[in-house]
């Protein structure tokens, strides 16, 4: 008889969103206590917002694992978690169309009309002088001069090391799937360590920018696109580590999943292989062309 596990009432889903909303008022409070060199209750918002979610977090995921570990969910609700992650995925790739889209309009469409393209009489008219249509556009209307990212460097040793850690989650699955216990734990440790130190060089990568190619948020559309392209896809990172964390955690310290049933390995792997797979159009859009 086929059965499918309905929960109780949980309170995570309304203490999430409360840490949600402290995190987007705090951060909003205090970006703006800065741009006026006010000290006010931003910084303290955010932190109780981040606390509250780190709470939630653990307090779900502790509940989720216990009902999985009981043996209360069966074939169909395995399914349902299937369905759900996968549109999750989906939506965040609806989610990176929408900034990539902006990218290709502002390259291939505002750029060369506001250049003179197909519009001769407009040139210079509504920009400014010695505007010219070519990407990447290091010159602001009002004169900020900046550098473009070059791909070299610090974003190539980072598609490397992004590549290598799907390799890495590669060699970690297959190891689950036979049984292989020190190798999973050594290989997702490994791919832990490389996303690591992704993040690590792209706050460098940042530094640079900032300090010595003049590249800021407000310093243009190329600014803008590279700074809103790279840091969601950090955030992503971010996220995906902390997925995988909490999957080595469980199998270092309570030896959890088996060959037959890992879907919470699987779920963080999807994840990771889609942030690669991101990051390898955004060296290939944003850095190469």
């Amino acid at each position: 008889m086929n059965r499918y596990y309905v929960p109780a009432q949980s309170p995570w889903p309304i203490v999430g969103a409360i840490a949600l909303f402290l995190l987007a008022l705090g951060a909003g409070t205090l970006v703006n206590e800065l741009a006026h060199q006010q000290s006010g209750m931003g910084r303290y918002l955010l932190l109780a917002g981040a606390l509250l979610l780190l709470l939630m977090l653990v307090g779900w995921f502790r509940h989720i694992i216990g009902e999985s570990l009981g043996g209360l969910y069966s074939g169909q609700m395995d399914r349902s978690f299937r369905q759900g992650m996968s549109w999750f995925i989906f939506s965040e790739i609806m989610f990176f169309l929408a900034f990539f889209g902006a990218l290709f309009y502002a390259r291939l469409i505002a750029m060369p009309w506001l250049g003179g393209e197909g519009h001769h009489v407009l040139t210079g008219q509504l920009l400014w002088p010695d505007f010219t249509a070519h990407w990447p556009m290091t010159k602001t209307p009002g004169g900020t001069q900046t550098q473009a990212m070059p791909w070299q460097g610090l974003p190539l040793i980072n598609t490397l090391l992004l590549l290598t850690s799907s390799v890495t989650l590669q060699f970690a699955h297959q190891a689950l799937e036979r049984g292989q216990r020190l190798r999973l734990k050594i290989m997702l440790l490994l791919t832990l360590l490389l996303g690591t130190g992704f993040l690590i060089l792209q706050g460098v990568e940042y530094l640079h920018a900032y300090r010595e190619l003049g590249l800021r948020l407000d310093t243009g559309i190329y600014g803008n696109t590279f700074f809103m392209l790279t840091g969601f896809h950090g955030l992503h990172v971010t996220l995906g580590a902390i997925m995988l964390t909490v999957i080595w955690l469980r199998i270092v310290l309570r030896d959890h999943f088996t060959p037959e049933h890992h879907f919470g390995f699987q779920a963080a792997a999807w994840y990771w292989h889609f942030v690669d797979v991101v990051w390898l159009c955004l060296f290939t859009f944003v850095y190469l062309l």
